[in-house]
């Protein structure tokens, strides 16, 4: 997104004059000024002649959008932080891409069409709304604008999709080459080619998958572009090796993500090795489930026994329903993800999650993304929720460690199984959760004795 700011200083006549010059000036894009039309909003007279007497736009190319949302000022033409704060009327810029194209003008009954494009949206911060609804001026009214980078690309490019631009192309040819995909119109390369720009610049900025805030958000973007490589025909992982032909299509602008390289190709290649444990057998399984569907919903009990025991993502089992015009009853799956909770509280014994007795107050460190195995020291063991100092060979027992390439179950994603080696002793660890900002090892004591602060090395 491309924008200018002011803060008090100038404003609409200004904010106007600015983008027609940019827009439509020689020295600068030089549109066409017979391809650009212009919304107001239903009351902004100013705004409406400034584009009619001092910029010239005939007024069958200047349409008043009043409120269409539903409520006073739930315009697309007026913008609003919230119930209350600053906000005001906007004014958008549309390109129309030609009479070849199926579209409507803004506010037609085939505006939704993809001939008339908005391209610029401008803002004229000038009221204070109210908690009653009133609109009180603002002492400096300021001007906030948007421009799509994309878009305008594609306008400068004599093309009509966002996807046809020169860096789209080269990003999703490489996208095919990567997954053997010979249609290069086929939808599920646009998607893989937007999500790696996503997930590179996030991980460069420091943001790593996990099953929280932005992490989750990460997570989420990976695994929609693994699914959708699955769906290509991908055999083997791919997703990192875009990261190579978007640095080089980003040019100067991605410095940072050259300088990262290794680290984000890394993140990315076992993020997606991570999740194709579940991947293969949890499409398959949920075709399966949709073959047999009789109606538009899939039962909750179904989506939770995908989640539960194959540890297939709820939202990607949503993203699969959705693409076929079918829904998932949350409600149902909510249902029978408390009923697990409660037989669990059950067969333990005690009053409480099981889980939930463990109270660790040290921190581990995931490693995982730069090591499969590493050295460290025991921080806590427990047996039955209790914290003691040392196990014996045959006992079962969870193992808190300082750092550990094991990921924790999150999101969907099993939880990791391996051996904690150390000096004399052996520990088969069968699944890896988290306690708090702890790392835990479940499993059983097979040889030896482990103590509170021993060395060890997981692998």
């Amino acid at each position: 997104m491309l924008g200018n700011f002011s803060f008090g200083d100038y404003f609409k006549h200004d904010a106007i004059q600015f983008a027609w010059e940019l827009l439509t000036g020689e020295n600068w894009f030089a549109l066409p000024k017979e391809r650009l039309w212009v919304t107001v909003y239903e009351t902004d007279d100013e705004a409406y002649e400034i584009w009619e007497k001092e910029v010239g736009i005939p007024r069958e190319r200047i349409i008043r959008i009043g409120d269409n949302k539903g409520a006073p000022y739930a315009s697309d033409n007026f913008w609003q932080m919230g119930d209350t704060g600053p906000c005001g009327p906007c004014t958008e810029i549309f390109y129309d891409h030609g009479d070849h194209i199926w579209g409507g003008p803004p506010g037609s009954p085939e505006e939704d069409g993809d001939r008339y494009i908005e391209i610029w949206n401008i803002v004229f911060m000038q009221f204070n709304r109210q908690a009653d609804g009133t609109m009180e001026p603002l002492p400096k009214p300021s001007v906030d604008t948007g421009m799509g980078l994309e878009r305008i690309a594609a306008v400068l490019q004599h093309v009509n999709s966002n996807y046809d631009i020169d860096l789209f192309r080269t990003l999703i040819e490489a996208v095919a080459k990567v997954t053997g995909a010979t249609d290069l119109g086929n939808k599920s390369l646009r998607v893989i080619a937007d999500h790696i720009r996503s997930c590179a610049f996030l991980v460069a900025d420091g943001v790593l998958p996990s099953n929280e805030n932005r992490g989750y958000v990460l997570r989420r973007i990976i695994r929609r572009a693994v699914r959708h490589g699955n769906m290509l025909g991908a055999k083997e992982t791919f997703f990192y090796k875009l990261v190579g032909p978007l640095i080089e299509v980003m040019g100067s602008a991605g410095e940072e993500l050259k300088r990262q390289q290794a680290q984000v190709e890394q993140v990315l290649k076992t993020e997606e090795e991570q999740f194709a444990r579940t991947l293969e057998r949890g499409l398959a399984l949920l075709d399966e489930e949709l073959a047999k569907l009789q109606g538009d919903t899939l039962d909750g009990e179904t989506a939770f026994r995908l989640y539960d025991t194959y540890g297939f993502p709820v939202d990607l089992t949503a993203d699969v329903c959705r693409e076929r015009n079918i829904k998932v009853d949350e409600a149902g799956f909510e249902a029978a993800m408390e009923e697990q909770r409660r037989r669990a509280r059950e067969a333990s014994g005690f009053g409480a999650d099981y889980n939930a007795m463990i109270r660790v107050d040290s921190a581990s460190e995931f490693k995982g993304y730069d090591h499969l195995e590493l050295n460290g020291k025991v921080t806590a063991l427990f047996v039955d929720g209790k914290a003691v100092e040392a196990i014996n060979a045959g006992q079962e027992a969870v193992v808190v460690l300082d750092q550990t390439p094991f990921y924790a179950e999150s999101g969907g994603q099993v939880g990791d199984k391996g051996e904690l080696k150390g000096a004399g002793f052996t520990f088969a660890v069968d699944d890896t959760q988290k306690y708090g900002q702890a790392i835990g090892h479940i499993g059983k004591l097979s040889a030896g004795a482990l103590k509170v602060a021993m060395r060890y090395r997981l692998t």
